[in-house]
């Protein structure tokens, strides 16, 4: 074996060169541990955040669920609810369905009356109408009839005079016939009675008074006789034909008017007049004592 020259010898100490460490190495490293406490600090930040995030929502969820349960409650009552309804309103539907039953039954009922009504009240105006129509005729016809009787009475007024009574009062007007009388009597003015009397023993009724015959003069259309009332008797004495009698009977201002317009052999034609507001008196059944003339 052969020994290089350049060999070290044993006993000879060898100094070595190290190479020197670079400072960006320990200020990266320092970099790095300050990252790493700052990744750490942030994410304990957010693992503290996250955790009070948990606690929040857990207590929401449980709010949640015991809203969950008081809806669930009040979903059950108002089932409960629903169904008792249902069953209520199944026999109100059942009610409503015979209420609308009955009422289509009445709406037929009444539209059948209303038109047996509407013919009822159309036959009516037709009847009407031709009723009106003959009233109508009727009114116009007595409306004729009316004209025709006033003037009717119009010339029997003028036809009946009136003169000046016995007992120089102003009379009313005078019929001279029968025909006159009837006129006399429908003009309504004062109350007329009408008599035929004879000549007899006993007085005989004229409406409210009483009258005795005691003679006539068929010749000269004269005649006598005896008015009774009020408990006296009234002789008119030689009395002429047409002539108005008057006399006052108690309670009356207006006098009443005794006519004669027939004289006949022991028989008087005529009429008695009295006021429309006197109604008829007692007479005397007999003739006073000590008759009085007029």
């Amino acid at each position: 074996m052969s020994i290089s020259p350049n060999a070290p010898k044993p006993d000879q100490s060898y100094v070595y060169d190290t190479p020197s460490t670079p400072r960006w190495i320990p200020l990266l490293i320092i970099m790095l541990f300050l990252g790493l406490g700052g990744l750490g600090y942030v994410g304990y930040t957010q693992l503290q955040k996250l955790q009070g995030d948990l606690v929040a929502s857990n207590s929401h969820a449980d709010q949640l669920g015991k809203q969950l349960d008081e809806t669930n409650s009040r979903v059950a009552q108002l089932r409960g609810q629903l169904d008792v309804t249902s069953q209520k309103l199944g026999m109100t539907q059942n009610d409503l369905a015979r209420a609308r039953t009955l009422a289509q039954q009445i709406q037929k009922e009444q539209q059948e009356s209303d038109a047996k009504l509407g013919a009822q009240i159309g036959q009516v105006q037709q009847e009407s109408s031709e009723k009106i129509g003959l009233v109508t005729t009727d009114l116009t016809g007595a409306k004729t009839d009316i004209a025709a009787t006033r003037k009717d009475l119009e010339d029997t007024k003028s036809r009946l005079t009136s003169t000046v009574g016995d007992l120089g009062v102003q009379s009313g007007l005078i019929a001279r016939n029968r025909e006159d009388l009837e006129a006399l009597r429908r003009l309504g003015e004062r109350n007329i009675y009408d008599f035929n009397i004879v000549k007899t023993k006993n007085p005989q009724r004229v409406g409210p008074i009483q009258v005795k015959l005691q003679r006539t003069d068929p010749k000269r259309y004269r005649f006598t006789l005896t008015l009774m009332a009020d408990d006296k008797a009234i002789e008119k004495k030689d009395r002429n034909v047409d002539e108005p009698m008057q006399f006052y009977v108690r309670g009356t201002r207006v006098p009443y008017e005794m006519v004669v317009f027939e004289v006949a052999k022991d028989r008087v034609t005529g009429y008695l007049s009295t006021p429309k507001d006197v109604g008829v008196a007692a007479a005397p059944a007999a003739a006073a004592p000590g008759a009085r003339t007029q």
